[in-house]
């Protein structure tokens, strides 16, 4: 009774719109997807079990069996829920030539080319959780994924150029304030695709983190929107394309809390790879498309400090397990650190594959990093030097775990996501005035106003 209720407002909200404000249809469609994506995950845990489509919970008392890929069913609830959506923004309210609405018409090419290349991308994602795809091979996906929008921006805008601090401008002696980057430029865009999707399936493993991560990212941008909305007027340059960012993050975050739910401590769902490149590439086409990807990068500083920590293991300068997930104790039921062992043969791999000893040039480093408590080890004093037996795997999860001690798992992601959320929300308010010092206004969308 109470879900028929919910999906009455939500409609009301979409349908009783008289003068179609788009964030007021985007609320209620965020709520109908949420209603979808909650009533289709318990209806469909069965058959994904049935095909297979299984994994063990690492992390709880006997190891349960749960369903995983489930991130595919929310990433189809919301291509379906913004196909619904594109009437509300593009036809009601708006006159023949399209330009009474909140949206001109002309900025329907970008709108479809954002759902072509998420779409896109949850097939890619879809291909690696049921084949299972390498890293080397998977980390270029959404680089490929991202090609329909950036064909579309290249034919639509074709501006290449940055903005440069006054600062640099005097110093390189430039007569504007900008640079033209030329063909380099869509170069960097297909960069943010690759990184945000990557990003957030490196920074996985505990119940809700996948998910947890793209909910606080979502709401930081949001607010990023709302700044430009009640600063702007809807003849501004950036007032258009951060509705069009909102009406894509709306949505979004009401699907992704219909998921969280499944997903939080203790999980009855895993997302899967699907979901992790789905959530991240929504973040890549709202910032390529808004033309703001550098500010989209200041909400990924955490996943950007846990690439870098984790760079050592991903390409292969000390060994990197197969899971690196942290270990679980049945007995008190809290997280431990997991750890790389040197000279031992990797539980983890398939084909027993030893590990090597701890590189001798590497020593100082680690001692230097355990020091700054940066790095758990377990070292022996031989023969008047230093000997590394394990080190903590680097990720940042495990990072948290050698400041905390023994954790248990809800605890552990919701002070990820909290550190999330605050690095975030600073960095926004610097954004917001240091930028304007930096550059003597405020640089969003001042180049690009084809829309205006």
């Amino acid at each position: 009774m109470l879900s028929l209720a919910v999906s009455v407002v939500a409609l009301a909200l979409i349908f009783t719109n008289e003068s179609f404000q788009p964030i007021q249809a985007a609320i209620g469609f965020a709520i109908l997807g949420y209603q979808m994506t909650t009533s289709l995950i318990p209806a469909v845990t069965t058959a994904f079990l049935k095909r297979g489509l299984g994994g063990r919970d690492l992390s709880k008392p006997g190891k349960p069996l749960i369903p995983e890929t489930m991130g595919i069913i929310p990433a189809i609830t919301y291509m379906f829920v913004m196909i619904l959506f594109i009437p509300f923004m593009f036809i009601f309210g708006s006159d023949q030539n399209g330009l009474s609405g909140m949206f001109p018409h002309k900025m329907l090419s970008t709108y479809l080319g954002c759902l072509l290349s998420l779409m896109s991308m949850i097939l890619l994602g879809l291909m690696d959780d049921l084949f299972d795809i390498r890293w080397r091979h998977k980390f270029f996906l959404p680089a490929v994924a991202s090609i329909p929008l950036l064909i579309v921006y290249y034919v639509d805008f074709g501006v290449t150029a940055i903005l440069i601090p006054h600062f640099l401008q005097q110093w390189l002696h430039l007569e504007t304030n900008s640079v033209d980057l030329g063909y380099f430029y869509y170069f960097y865009m297909a960069s943010v695709a690759i990184f945000c999707p990557n990003s957030v399936n490196i920074l996985a493993g505990i119940n809700g983190l996948e998910v947890g991560q793209t909910v606080v990212i979502a709401g930081l941008l949001l607010l990023n929107d709302l700044f430009y909305l009640s600063i702007g007027t809807i003849q501004s340059p950036s007032y258009s394309i951060h509705l069009l960012s909102m009406c894509f993050l709306i949505p979004f975050v009401g699907i992704a809390l219909g998921l969280l739910k499944y997903n939080w401590f203790p999980a009855r769902v895993f997302v899967g790879d699907t979901w992790c490149y789905f959530g991240g590439m929504v973040f890549a086409v709202v910032g390529i498309s808004g033309h703001f990807a550098k500010t989209l990068m200041l909400f990924f500083l955490p996943q950007i400090v846990n690439f870098v920590y984790s760079a050592p293991q991903l390409f292969g300068l000390i060994p990197c397990p197969r899971h690196r997930l942290p270990k679980f104790n049945e007995e008190d039921g809290l997280l431990y650190n997991s750890y790389t062992e040197y000279g031992q043969i990797d539980a983890t791999s398939e084909k027993g594959r030893q590990n090597p000893p701890l590189n001798s040039r590497l020593v100082p480093v680690v001692l230097f990093l355990e020091k700054l408590k940066l790095i758990g080890v377990v070292k022996e004093y031989q023969d008047g030097e230093w000997v590394i037996h394990k080190t903590t795997n680097l990720t940042i999860i495990n990072l948290f775990i050698v400041w905390t001690g023994p954790i248990r798992e809800d605890k552990l992601c919701t002070l990820l996501l909290a550190t999330q959320f605050a690095t975030g929300f600073f960095m926004l308010v610097l954004r917001h005035t240091l930028a304007p010092m930096l550059f003597g206004f405020d640089n969003s969308w001042s180049m690009l106003n084809r829309y205006n």
